[in-house]
């Protein structure tokens, strides 16, 4: 049985029990956390989590509260998922009481990006996997292309620069980018900063930003700030007066309405999701009997799956059953 609501429930049966994956509240008798971006963490974590140190220390430093973890459990294979530090995809084994094999990605890329590798794909029976970008629309430069535009962007502006993305993954890129393209001075928000501390700590990856202060800017800096900032009133206040450029980057920079959204002078498609052909080839790589497809373009991408020959769904929500798809 495998079923999604909070989070994605895998009942492995035996010593192994229940298996909850990236829930906030919903508790099984093996708890994993595929990374430490708030929409897939506990809000009030449970006695013990399955999940790297990295992801552990990171859900500390964002929260504050400290997360008894381990790494390793029988059955239980956590693969690096190369989405942000410490982001962990598992592969269980024994599912059901039989050697049959389930994979879950959690969010994952397999694009080798600053101090991160992308994830190698293994084989497995079931596929559970993210699909934000799982539509044909979605097909993003090579990874070298995209940073050398980013990069000559970053050399060729004078102004002071405005660079928004999430607090853990885009954030630390985009510092890893400006300091490749300049010397000059990076500024970061403190939630960016606590980020970065946490990382350093756990990782020894190192990152010179220092702490935003808006009335003590000498314009030549350049800014790295979460993206849920980005149409804020006291950034659009501080873009006005230093005569700033704002920067976006997503993956859903492919799409012009994401300029228009947020604001942004220029956007670039940077992410750390698998585009769509990269989503085929991690399925192709892994090549399970079933997959089950969740988040973003689920029902698109299981459509594309089917359509090469695979048994492939969305696992939507309230779903209890493996046979309970529409």
């Amino acid at each position: 049985m495998i079923r999604r609501k909070d989070g994605i429930h895998v009942d492995v049966g035996g010593a192994t029990g229940t298996v909850v994956a990236d829930a906030r509240s919903a508790v099984g008798d093996v708890n994993i956390v595929s990374h430490a971006h708030a929409d897939h963490t506990f809000r009030r974590t449970p006695d013990a989590v399955c999940c790297s140190a990295t992801t552990a220390a990171l859900v500390e430093a964002r929260t504050g509260t400290a997360v008894e973890f381990t790494d390793s459990l029988p059955g239980i294979e956590l693969l690096p998922a190369g989405h942000v530090a410490g982001s962990r995809a598992a592969l269980i084994e024994g599912v059901g009481g039989h050697d049959r094999s389930v994979l879950y990605t959690g969010d994952f890329s397999t694009r080798d990006r600053a101090y991160l590798s992308g994830f190698d794909p293994v084989p497995a029976d079931v596929l559970v996997m993210e699909t934000t970008y799982g539509d044909p629309a979605y097909r993003f430069p090579a990874q070298s292309d995209l940073e050398a535009e980013i990069r000559d962007w970053l050399a060729d502006n004078d102004d002071p620069l405005f660079l928004f993305g999430y607090s853990l993954g885009r954030a630390q890129k985009l510092q890893k980018l400006a300091r490749e393209a300049t010397n000059r001075p990076i500024v970061a928000s403190d939630s960016v900063l606590t980020v970065n501390d946490a990382i350093e700590a756990a990782t020894g990856v190192a990152f010179d930003a220092e702490p935003l202060r808006t009335d003590d800017l000498d314009g030549d800096e350049i800014i790295v700030l979460p993206a849920n900032q980005a149409r804020s009133d006291w950034v659009a206040d501080l873009v006005e007066r230093v005569g700033g450029l704002k920067a976006g980057f997503s993956g859903w920079a492919v799409d012009d309405s994401f300029l228009y959204r947020g604001g942004y002078d220029v956007t670039f498609p940077l992410t750390d999701h698998c585009d769509f052909d990269e989503l085929l080839t991690v399925v192709e790589a892994v090549d399970p009997e079933t997959v089950y497809t969740h988040h973003g373009f689920d029902e698109t991408f299981a459509a594309h799956l089917q359509k090469r020959g695979y048994d492939a769904r969305p696992l939507l929500a309230g779903q209890r059953t493996l046979s309970e798809f529409a």
